[in-house]
């Protein structure tokens, strides 16, 4: 996992509450575990006018210019500005690939379901949760600036705007251990794989029976019942 530390992104305004995954990745895409190759079908219902399909080029397909990522202001955005309960629905963690692969690294909003907000952790994606004012104020400032830009500054949990101000946010810090060092669930577990290998290794000694052949066999005949 790519590790998240200081990201000056461009940013791009979703205006529409309860975003649910089915929306940000229809369910005829969802045809692989490979993590990348969604980003082309991110939002795919609302950024095209005919209907797509898993093989369908983008290319071919008749994009709808009223929908901002389709919009030139907001190209190579890495920021997205969300508005309540962004991410609500399935659990399907597709979602957050296809935000993945299209480029956004953080998200700021007042609030994201919680499947969602925990699939964009294990992800590398930071998402921000701030007071529904303060996200007005900043759907606001993205409309009347066209490139405008955020820092975010995630060892000094700081939000930096374009004015110079910042903002404070909240993240656990677990979490923010495992996104600067670009740890992912299995990262964590490889992080301690000496003490692992030491257990491993006093369990042969004060269990020896468990790792006998005899007990290997055992073991294969009963998976062949």
């Amino acid at each position: 996992m790519t590790p998240f530390t200081l990201l000056d992104g461009l940013v791009v305004p979703i205006e529409r509450a309860n975003v649910d995954t089915d929306a940000l990745i229809p369910k005829q895409f969802m045809k692989s575990v490979r993590r990348t190759g969604f980003g082309d079908n991110l939002f795919d219902e609302w950024r095209y006018l005919d209907r797509g399909q898993p093989g369908l080029a983008t290319s071919a397909r008749r994009p709808n210019p009223a929908f901002v990522l389709n919009q030139a202001r907001y190209a190579g955005a890495q920021i997205m500005l969300c508005r309540e309960n962004f991410g609500c629905g399935s659990s399907r963690e597709h979602a957050v690939w296809a935000l993945h692969d299209f480029g956004i690294r953080a998200m700021v909003g007042p609030s994201f379901a919680d499947i969602f907000h925990g699939n964009c952790l294990k992800n590398g994606m930071l998402p921000i949760v701030l007071p529904a004012a303060v996200v007005d104020r900043l759907f606001a400032d993205t409309a009347a600036t066209p490139g405008y830009r955020l820092i975010v500054d995630l060892a000094s949990q700081r939000l930096r705007l374009a004015d110079g101000s910042t903002l404070d946010f909240d993240v656990a810090s677990s979490v923010k251990h495992r996104l600067i060092n670009g740890l992912d669930e299995i990262g964590l577990t490889l992080a301690r794989a000496k003490e692992i290998g030491a257990y491993e290794a006093r369990r042969r000694i004060d269990e020896p029976w468990l790792f006998t052949d005899d007990h290997a066999q055992d073991s294969g005949s009963l998976r062949d019942c």
